[in-house]
């Protein structure tokens, strides 16, 4: 037994899907400086190692001049390894913003974040991500990470502030059937109201007269379809608006008219320009509201501090 062990050396040769690899000394050595030599070698947070195909490892005497394959089958290992890395995301309002390494760091950011912004306007959120891909793991450093949290905190608490100034404009402005009237037609003296008689009419106003230059853009006063766009009689140039529920509004008397039939229009949007076309005596807007079918004074929900 002695002369067998001064002429040999135990070892184990490595053989995988009936190739053989090489002779190792240490078969739990070996998949250990796998594991440390692929650690080593990346920044990311390593959450699982496994090797697609496992070597059998069969216990040999050899002779002593033998030198071991370590580096090389350490190599052929690496090539059957499949690696699950770890990280963290931290989403502003769901949105993902930032990645980091470790869930001690994503804490960290976002308890300082919190100390430092009105965090019960905001949700901040940390999701645990797993994946094969390194790619997938574009990690930030703290401060850089930091930062740009930060920046998208800000643009989000100004974006809330502004969404509430809008909720509030909008839920002050006037609605006829749940139509809200958010645009006035144009800015200009009132010189006709509604519901006047006049030796130049057949019967009482239907609408509200507005003077205006002639060429004066003519803004459409909610989001609607444009139903007609035609010269109308004693209208003129009449642009009619249909805006849902019952709602229709109708632009009268102008000298152009920039829509036509079938175009979705948004309120504000230019529709016409002012003029005197049709049964007119000077250049101003004819507005008139319509409800199921029958008019209303536009002055109860426009123009109605004039």
């Amino acid at each position: 037994m002695a002369i067998i062990l001064i002429k040999y050396k135990p070892m184990y040769k490595v053989i995988m899907s009936g190739e053989e690899l090489g002779y190792v000394e240490n078969k739990q050595a070996l998949e250990q400086s796998l594991k440390e030599e692929i650690t080593e070698n990346t920044s990311k947070t390593i959450q699982d190692i496994d090797l697609n195909k496992h070597p059998e490892y069969e216990l040999k005497l050899v002779s002593r001049i033998e030198y071991t394959d370590e580096k090389k089958v350490l190599q052929e290992l690496k090539d059957e390894v499949t690696i699950t890395y770890k990280y963290y995301e931290i989403a502003v309002q769901d949105t993902v913003v930032e990645k980091v390494n470790t869930s001690e760091e994503a804490e960290e950011l976002v308890n300082q974040i919190k100390k430092e912004n009105d965090s019960q306007k905001i949700n901040l959120n940390i999701v645990e991500k797993y994946t094969q891909n390194e790619e997938e793991v574009d990690t930030s450093e703290l401060e850089v990470a930091k930062l740009n949290i930060n920046e998208t905190v800000q643009t989000t608490l100004e974006e809330i502030e502004q969404q509430k100034e809008e909720d509030e404009r909008l839920n002050s402005l006037p609605s006829i059937n749940d139509i809200k009237l958010a645009v006035t037609p144009i800015q200009g003296k009132i010189t006709s109201r509604y519901g006047v008689s006049s030796n130049i009419r057949r019967s009482t106003h239907t609408g509200l007269d507005i003077s205006a230059p002639t060429g004066t853009d003519i803004k459409v006063v909610a989001d609607g379809t444009i139903i007609s766009a035609v010269y109308s009689g004693a209208y003129g140039n009449l642009v009619k608006v249909s805006h849902g529920n019952g709602v229709e509004t109708w632009y009268a008397h102008t000298n152009k008219m920039c829509v036509k039939k079938g175009d979705t229009v948004k309120a504000g949007d230019v529709i016409a320009t002012v003029g005197s076309t049709g049964n007119s005596t000077g250049p101003h807007l004819h507005l008139e509201i319509i409800v199921d079918g029958k008019t209303v004074n536009p002055q109860n929900y426009l123009y109605c501090k004039d």
